[in-house]
């Protein structure tokens, strides 16, 4: 049964990647693109032949259930996103989601009908790959989905967001429309897109938060200047600055140590040019920790830092925050019911926080929510090489069926 299981969700994923394959070697599936539209039509034939009920929302969020008999106003939810970045690899959100086919598929045929109904969810967006805006599936999934927020956006090629979704078959959100209020739980599984499990030999995580993140765009101006004639005392020397601040930033978060986490992933220097001093530069500060007073009193370190840094170097320093996100705490009762399967099942697992973003991070703040991990192989993720082993793809599976018969069917 076992070796079936691992078979069935390794063809599964490759067969919806197969909609999405890039000439580059990796899956790229966009926000209503081609692509994107054949893998939704793909999964929903799958859902069908799995015995689900289907059907999208407006905004292309699509949906498999399974009917409950003695509490049909209460459903029990699982899934993730179909869409992934430029490039990407087979197993980000869509491991999720067809974690979630397979769960419903196998609770339908070993216990029947539940008493509650039991939902898989393929979200339409999560990313931000092609549009500037994020979530918009789980958004609107929330009855949060802001129109006012896309309407004007286009991507790259300069295609209007509406014009997108439009022609891909969807619609905005009927803002008169309740929200769903008949969701009681959420379950998300995922690879961990780290390298936590695999280093501690561990099958499945269970995630019990999700860092909260602040995010800086800096930019420190000073003179661009002849880099043999002006003395290193006068120099108005913006890169000098620059390193400065990192250098200082990633040593205090390494001496904080984790779950702090602090990156510049950015950096553009001009003029650029070997024999000149640079006159600006522009880089980007990623901040996250689950603890967000943690996380306030570090960020408020580390402006005070930059600003000293280019007062002393006689520079000017522009700080702005563009995206502040607080750390979410998932249920503590549905952590506790995953892990109690764990135990029961012998799987040896830890209990852990999510560095990455994710849709759950959105539900739990109106929706009991928890996060299963199962390993990704050198920590790879959003790239080609990503890869979760067999075994670990039914370990999650099999976690997922048991946390969810524990809440759909009892």
């Amino acid at each position: 049964m076992s070796e079936v299981l691992q078979e069935k969700i390794a063809q599964l994923i490759e067969r919806v990647a197969d909609k999405a394959s890039d000439s580059k070697g990796g899956i790229t599936r966009l926000l209503y693109s081609k692509e994107w539209l054949d893998t939704q039509m793909e999964l929903k034939k799958i859902m069908e032949e799995e015995g689900l009920i289907t059907y999208f929302d407006e905004v292309g969020n699509l949906y498999g259930r399974i009917q409950g008999n003695k509490n049909p106003e209460e459903t029990i939810m699982t899934g993730s996103h179909v869409d992934t970045v430029i490039n990407g690899g087979k197993y980000d959100g869509m491991y999720g989601i067809i974690a979630g086919i397979v769960a419903l598929s196998q609770l339908k045929d070993k216990y029947g009908q539940a008493c509650r109904n039991i939902e898989v969810v393929s979200f339409a967006e999560e990313e931000g790959s092609r549009f500037p805006t994020v979530f918009w599936g789980s958004k609107n999934f929330l009855g949060c989905g802001d129109k006012e927020e896309v309407e004007h956006i286009q991507d790259g090629d300069g295609i209007a967001f509406t014009d997108a979704m439009h022609k891909a078959g969807f619609e905005f959100r009927n803002s008169s429309r309740d929200k769903r209020s008949d969701v009681k739980a959420f379950l998300e599984a995922h690879i961990e897109q780290g390298n936590i499990l695999e280093m501690e030999r561990k099958e499945i995580g269970i995630v019990d938060s999700i860092a909260g993140q602040r995010r800086y765009k800096v930019e420190v101006t000073g003179t661009a200047n002849h880099a043999g004639t002006t003395p290193m005392e006068y120099r108005r020397d913006a890169f000098y600055a620059t390193s400065k601040m990192i250098s200082n930033i990633l040593d205090k978060a390494r001496a904080y140590g984790s779950p702090l986490v602090a990156t510049a992933g950015f950096i553009e220097i001009k003029p650029n040019v070997g024999n000149v001093v640079p006159g600006k530069a522009e880089f980007s500060l990623d901040i996250r920790h689950t603890d967000e007073e943690f996380l306030k009193k570090y960020t408020d370190e580390i402006v005070l830092f930059m600003n000293e840094t280019a007062k002393e170097c006689n520079v000017e320093v522009d700080i702005h925050m563009w995206m502040d996100e607080s750390p979410v705490q998932m249920d503590k009762e549905i952590v506790a019911c995953i892990e109690k399967v764990c135990v029961d099942r012998k799987v040896n697992y830890r209990v852990m926080n999510s560095g990455a973003g994710h849709d759950s991070q959105l539900i739990a703040k109106q929706i009991p929510t928890a996060m299963i991990f199962v390993p990704s192989r050198g920590g790879i993720s959003h790239n080609p090489k990503e890869y979760t082993a067999p075994q670990y793809l039914e370990k999650g599976v099999e976690v997922l069926v048991d946390s969810i018969y524990q809440l759909a069917y009892k």
